[in-house]
């Protein structure tokens, strides 16, 4: 199909019967239908296995059995309640003498915490 070139060919086109002067025609787009959102909550795909831990990140974390994130969670609350954070760089975690036995005696960046706690996971 050619583009229209004149008026009565647009209005051919747009089959509109009526076209008035200076005023586009626009036509009017469907609204499609959206899927409603449910409204259950989506499981992960990953299970979250409870793990025995060593008895010298027991003594830190104060319980026998945790899942990973539990057990970083309490890593991070232990660090905060005894101040264990370098002052200067926070990404550096000191290790007190309780933690020392876990993470090693030299400071840890944050990010490797997950990783010095695998040999404790058992």
């Amino acid at each position: 199909m050619r583009h229209p070139q004149t008026r009565a060919d647009l209005k051919n086109v747009l089959a509109i019967p009526e076209l008035k002067e200076n005023h586009m025609v626009v036509k009017k787009r469907t609204k499609t239908k959206t899927k409603a959102k449910s409204t259950t909550k989506r499981k992960s795909g990953l299970s979250q296995t409870t793990y025995n831990l060593s008895a010298e990140l027991q003594s830190v974390v104060g319980a026998k059995k945790l899942t990973r994130p539990q057990i970083v969670k309490k890593l991070w609350a232990y660090i905060k309640a005894h101040k264990c954070q370098d002052i200067k760089n926070r990404r550096l975690i000191v290790p007190d003498k309780k933690l020392a036995e876990v993470l090693g005696k030299k400071p840890v960046d944050m990010l490797k915490l997950a990783g010095c706690l695998n040999k404790h996971i058992l």
